[in-house]
């Protein structure tokens, strides 16, 4: 059940990061004046994306494959692929994407200036974005 929702949330996930990159880049090159919506457009991302964190969580402490992982040892989970990826890369880099966006979003409230918001919120969540990418279970998605 987890699972299912943790996947399944991903793709409403990805879709409000992208929504939000490209809002921001779009207000960044257009020089275009920051309004509400473009806050709640990076605050919705960013939350979707803190909800998806907690999904993880209670799925990486449910899952048999990390309670095997605890079991044999980190130098098991080093040597199985599949085992290395959902214990220690998968987790490592979406917690890396999910602070990305959380600083980006505090600092972008920092700055003044339209320009300089845009280009702070299109920096940290493009990074982000890169590093969830990176790790995201492609074969589960497109095999089933």
């Amino acid at each position: 059940m987890i699972q299912t929702l943790h996947s399944y949330w991903a793709y409403l996930t990805l879709l409000l990061l992208l929504v939000a990159i490209f809002n921001a880049l779009f207000g960044w090159l257009g020089k275009n004046n920051y309004y509400k919506k473009d806050l709640r457009i990076s605050l919705f991302a960013l939350v979707v994306l803190h909800i998806q964190l907690l999904l993880g969580i209670v799925l990486y402490f449910t899952s048999p494959i990390v309670k095997h992982m605890f079991q044999e040892g980190m130098g098991m989970a080093m040597k199985d692929a599949v085992v290395r990826m959902f214990s220690v890369e998968h987790p490592l880099m979406m917690l890396i994407g999910v602070v990305l966006v959380t600083i980006g979003f505090k600092r972008h409230t920092q700055k003044v200036g339209s320009t300089a918001m845009f280009k702070t919120l299109f920096i940290y969540y493009g990074i982000a974005l890169v590093f969830i990418l990176s790790r995201i279970p492609w074969k589960m998605w497109f095999n089933g």
